[in-house]
């Protein structure tokens, strides 16, 4: 009997993207509202796009099946 195909954790595919070269991104937190009390520098840099190293981005691709 072959291994069982492991189901994606929905909560990470909502919160994390593999790339095409297996870069792990994602989107910053407390960008959506309350702007007015942040940097123009904080909210410009909340735009882009983060990147994840390391072994915290093993257990993402392993969640994401990727």
């Amino acid at each position: 009997m072959g291994k069982k195909k492991l189901k994606t954790k929905r909560v990470a595919a909502k919160k994390f993207k593999v790339t095409k070269t297996g870069k792990v991104m994602f989107g910053h937190q407390f960008a959506s509202h309350l702007k007015s009390g942040k940097s123009r520098r904080r909210k410009r840099r909340q735009k882009e796009p983060g990147q994840l190293t390391g072994a915290f981005s093993r257990k993402i691709k392993r969640m994401l099946g990727a």
